[in-house]
């Protein structure tokens, strides 16, 4: 979750986010290492009481000018393919859960062992308790597994949403009439907090997600638990 005058991302919990989040880190050194060198070289020539004319006019130093960016950017590019690679790889899951985007709220369903589907809605904040955060908190939180592959789903109902919990490097785009699919592992148990990223409307911002990451044994007993509550109604 984010916090006030927070300037990076939030922590990472699967192997995606970590990834991206090394790969922001390296880039950032790599450009402010090429703008120190720039700067410095562009001060050394102007603050200098003789003027540099070999460098206006080297051929050596126009092709070194020419091939050093061209080789940082292939520099650059490697990990970013294998980053890419990395996010679009979808893994054998062993949950799988669609999220259906609808003014204004999320409905998740649970196919794997029997049809459950249940709707979360954003708590107003006149019904908050103590310590839950604004805008935030849901009536009933999505429930997975933690060191378990789970596929998910996403899809909208109306117009287009978009799924997004930071923690986790997911951003799904739910698109009416398409089904969109990513995998997450994630490799500690909590709680972590989304929203929806896509502007759908004039309560956009009332559409939170809650993800609740729990040990495979209460993961069974939650699923069985609600399996029963349906079967009873």
């Amino acid at each position: 979750m984010s916090y006030w005058c927070q300037m990076y991302f939030q922590n990472g919990v699967t192997f995606t986010s970590m990834r991206v989040q090394w790969a922001f880190g390296m880039y950032c050194v790599v450009l402010m290492l090429i703008f120190v060198f720039v700067m410095f070289s562009v001060l050394l020539c102007c603050s200098g009481s003789h003027q540099f004319i070999y460098m206006l006019t080297d051929h050596n130093l126009e092709r070194i000018w020419g091939t050093v960016p061209l080789l940082i950017l292939v520099f650059l590019s490697w990990p970013s393919m294998g980053l890419l690679y990395v996010l679009s790889e979808l893994e054998t899951p062993l949950v799988t859960v669609k999220c259906i985007g609808h003014q204004w709220y999320w409905e998740y369903e649970y196919t794997d062992f029997a049809v459950v589907s249940y709707n979360s809605y954003m708590v107003p904040e006149d019904e908050l308790k103590l310590g839950e955060p604004r805008l935030l908190t849901v009536d009933k939180s999505m429930v997975l597994p933690f060191s378990v592959w789970c596929r998910i789903l996403t899809t909208s109902f109306d117009v287009v949403h978009s799924w997004t919990v930071p923690a986790f490097g997911v951003k799904s785009d739910a698109v009416p009439g398409r089904l969109s699919e990513s995998s997450v592992k994630v490799e500690m148990p909590g709680v972590f907090w989304g929203q929806c990223s896509e502007i759908c409307g004039a309560l956009h911002s009332f559409m939170p997600i809650r993800v609740e990451v729990v040990s495979a044994e209460l993961f069974s007993k939650w699923l069985w638990i609600l399996q029963s509550s349906v079967w009873e109604g």
